[in-house]
């Protein structure tokens, strides 16, 4: 800070400072407070205000529809007594219908009539409208036991002016409670770890005995079972599907990493320390000129090439390995490899110029002198290069992980939902598909602290220190 003010003067000083307390409180921990508390909530779906609420507007659809019913009734009545033609009534079903469970409209004018018009057809609305509804959560509490309601339901055993006024009782109850239920929430703590344990929640998983024997000989599925993410019981599998998506998106953006570290070191070494600067230039253009184009063209062109009628299966076809018109191909979007090629492609830069800036500031007559003294070239790398670009492998590991595990366009992309998801696709799905923010918020915390973690524990194997990454 003191140099800061020597460069800069005080006033210019203080206002670097405040902005970059700004930035980083608007951008960087703004956000994320905001995510953590969304995901500390239980989302409003289940909150009880928002099952009495529906069952208010639950009993009301009921009153609605039981209502037409009633009128429909009353009019096919009115016109079998004055010898005209019943029109078609939902109350009127005849026996062989109903057998089936089914609700056909019938004219009326038959010698149970007046027994058929105090029946109804199966209206989900007034099933649903009930104030014994059971509460989410693992307790068995319904909303009545709660908060001491009478327990009332529409019964289609009733006549349809009974089923009526139990339908308006028990809207009248409900809009009556839910303020009283709204207080009671807002009095109790409504910060709660819920959603995060949704995360290892066992979800049983049906097959037939044949497919459980083929998957328990998988390698894969042995090592979640030692993890006790996997287990059987009394013939069922149960497994923690969310903790082995995460596992598996861990893995695979680590061997993506790991690809990208073998890809990308000899290319650095080359532009660093073996070519001139001619050559030099001509491989920056090479290596930058694919990013000029914007990610998803690039990712999309992947699709092109890798498609069944793409370009690789083309020439396959046209040295005579396979036949596409016969529909034999190489289906590569089903392969993980796929992905993690896209994946290196995708973010090579994030690994070649990290290593590449502190490979470049290495003296050369080091490299020169361990050669003198007959150190193979295998050996040179293992004394001398790798230890000096230890920061920059350092870097370019830690942004190529965080970026391939939080990829999302890539795997979705390429693989089309015919490989098992990213975690990413998993946050995606319950922030957009189930619309449910405070679950995706709490896998979003997790896996990003996940993520850190491993980051915290590389640094550490490889010894390295923040002060090291201002040589790269």
């Amino acid at each position: 800070m003191q140099s800061l003010r020597n460069s800069f003067g005080d006033i210019l000083s203080s206002v670097i400072f405040v902005l970059i307390l700004l930035w980083g409180g608007l951008l960087i921990v703004g956000p994320q407070l905001s995510v953590l508390e969304e995901a500390m909530v239980r989302p409003e779906r289940q909150l009880d205000s928002y099952i009495i609420s529906n069952l208010a507007s639950d009993a009301d659809t009921c009153q609605l529809i039981l209502n037409r019913i009633i009128d429909e009734n009353k009019k096919n009545t009115s016109s079998i007594q004055s010898g005209g033609l019943a029109s078609p009534s939902f109350g009127n079903m005849s026996s062989s219908s109903s057998s089936m469970n089914m609700a056909v409209p019938s004219f009326g004018n038959t010698s149970n009539n007046s027994q058929n018009n105090n029946k109804r057809p199966f209206i989900v609305q007034c099933e649903r409208s009930r104030t014994d509804l059971p509460l989410t959560g693992e307790s068995k509490e319904t909303l009545a036991s709660r908060y001491n309601l009478p327990i009332l339901y529409v019964d289609e055993k009733t006549t349809l002016v009974e089923q009526l006024k139990t339908a308006e009782n028990i809207s009248e109850l409900a809009r009556t409670s839910v303020d009283k239920v709204v207080a009671i929430e807002k009095a109790t703590n409504t910060y709660n770890l819920e959603n995060f344990k949704q995360l290892f929640k066992y979800s049983p998983i049906p097959m037939t005995e044949e497919v459980k024997d083929a998957e328990n000989i998988k390698i894969k599925n042995q090592l979640l079972n030692i993890l006790n993410i996997r287990y059987e019981n009394e013939g069922v599998i149960y497994q923690q599907i969310t903790i082995t998506i995460l596992v598996t998106t861990i893995l695979y953006a680590i061997l993506a990493t790991f690809l990208s570290l073998i890809i990308c070191y000899p290319i650095a070494y080359k532009m660093a320390l073996m070519s001139r600067p001619k050559m030099m230039a001509w491989l920056f253009v090479a290596l930058l000129t694919p990013y000029s184009i914007a990610e998803l063209m690039r990712i999309y062109a992947w699709v092109s090439i890798l498609e069944n009628n793409g370009l690789i299966n083309q020439i396959l076809d046209w040295i005579g390995f396979i036949d596409i018109n016969a529909q034999e191909y190489i289906p590569f979007k089903r392969y993980p490899m796929t992905v993690f090629l896209v994946i290196v492609y995708t973010y090579m830069l994030f690994m070649v110029f990290p290593i590449y800036n502190v490979m470049s500031t290495l003296d050369r007559n080091q490299i020169d002198a361990a050669r003198d003294l007959g150190a193979s070239m295998l050996k040179v790398h293992k004394r001398v290069i790798i230890p000096h670009s230890k920061p920059g492998i350092a870097v370019g590991c830690i942004a190529t992980f965080m970026l391939s595990a939080g990829a999302f366009s890539v795997p979705r992309i390429i693989s089309r939902g015919l490989q098992s998801e990213w975690f990413t696709q998993t946050i995606y799905n319950k922030f957009f598909e189930s619309q449910n923010s405070n679950l995706g918020s709490a896998y979003a915390i997790f896996f990003t602290i996940t993520c850190f973690v491993i980051v915290g524990m590389f640094m550490w194997l490889m010894q390295a220190r923040l002060k090291d990454f201002m040589r790269v």
